[in-house]
């Protein structure tokens, strides 16, 4: 009953942050770094959300998401990650580890089911595609409602079978997990931190000066963490 308690507000979040990702309002609110923070904090912990949520960031920063192109869900995966970090918080050192390998395969899941959903879209504007042609208003807003509530219940099923699955699974992998924490977590933060450095980098190489500029920058960076 309690998961039920805690799944529940989570999946509608979840699908709420995954309307966000393409169809509506597209206001950057399903960001990894926004949605793991909202989730956490409906769960009372939004300091390890914000945590969750920032690794995902660095794995997000290689996504495009432009055009027809594949890339992964972000919005319901980070409500995932957000959530399990939140709910058996940091008592066992391999918590972040599970909770962001958690959002990555939502988010790969994710990138499949919003796929299926621009088949299912395209096969309906198929069917009425001489309505559409016509100009009728009531079919063009009839396609764009189903549209939006589809990827809707798209978001909110995908992010309450992910956790309804992950809970249990978090739970026996955390009880098992022996390797020292440090460890766990510098694995997760140094693979995160090579993603984002690629993907940054492949951003601004090739414009003039900005390589020198972020490297600068990570210089100062490093600087300033050394020295905290």
């Amino acid at each position: 009953m309690t998961d039920f308690a805690q799944l529940l507000p989570l999946a509608m979040l979840g699908a709420v942050l995954g309307l966000d990702v393409v169809s509506f309002p597209q206001a950057m609110i399903s960001r990894p770094i926004v949605a793991a923070t909202a989730a956490a904090t409906l769960l009372g912990d939004p300091g390890r959300g914000l945590l969750v949520g920032a690794t995902l960031e660095m794995f997000a920063l290689e996504t495009l998401p432009f055009g027809a192109s594949r890339y992964p869900e972000w919005g319901s995966a980070a409500v995932v990650g957000g959530s399990l970090y939140a709910i058996h918080g940091d008592t066992n050192p391999g918590g972040l580890t599970v909770a962001v390998l958690a959002g990555l395969a939502c988010a790969w899941i994710g990138s499949w089911s919003m796929v299926q959903l621009r088949k299912l879209n395209a096969a309906l504007a198929r069917r009425r595609h001489d309505a559409v042609a016509s100009g009728s208003k009531r079919v063009v807003e009839g396609l764009q409602v189903f549209g939006l509530t589809a990827d809707l219940l798209r978001g909110g099923i995908l992010t309450a079978v992910i956790l309804a699955v992950f809970m249990p699974l978090h739970r026996y992998v955390l009880g098992n997990w022996h390797s020292d924490a440090r460890v766990s977590r510098a694995v997760v933060v140094g693979v995160a931190a090579s993603v984002a450095g690629a993907a940054v980098w492949k951003a601004v190489h090739a414009a003039p000066r900005a390589r020198w500029l972020m490297l600068a920058g990570l210089v100062v960076g490093l600087a300033l963490l050394a020295f905290r």
